[in-house]
């Protein structure tokens, strides 16, 4: 129920920011937030099957230490073994989408990492969003820590 209630809350705080948004594009990015939603449902609880429904067999991931993760084996593995390494839960707020046609957009999203009840991390993720047979997926992620 609390994961339902912050993916609303998410969902009216983006749509907000659709003020000359087509009605293609405000349906698209509802499910664009549900598919980041699940991405981090898929890494709060290490759903291995659930990430390899919502993320491409070619996906690549460029991480805040530099390391790439490239196809789906690797960044798999490399996003159980970050889970494990960096406890605490995540928390991705959805900030803009930017569509590049109908079926790229390009996600912005705030990235943290809350341990023991206080932000440990503040990052920044980056998603590349592709839909392909009417199902929208992740193809690449970017993280970044800022310098400021």
């Amino acid at each position: 129920m609390k994961n339902l209630l912050v993916f609303l809350i998410l969902l009216f705080s983006v749509n907000l920011s659709f003020g000359q948004a087509t009605d293609k594009e405000k349906a698209n990015s509802t499910e664009i937030l549900q598919l980041i939603h699940k991405y981090s449902q898929a890494r709060e609880s290490q759903d291995t099957i659930l990430l390899k429904k919502i993320l491409t067999e070619d996906v690549d991931q460029l991480v805040s230490s530099g390391v790439w993760r490239s196809g789906m084996d690797e960044a798999m593995s490399g996003m159980l073994a970050s889970s494990t390494s960096n406890p605490g839960s995540r928390k991705l707020t959805v900030e803009r989408i930017k569509f590049l046609d109908a079926n790229v957009a390009v996600v912005d999203a705030r990235y943290e990492i809350i341990s023991k009840g206080e932000v440990t991390r503040k990052m920044w993720s980056t998603f590349v969003v592709h839909r392909a047979d009417k199902i929208w997926k992740i193809s690449a992620i970017r993280n970044m820590l800022p310098a400021r």
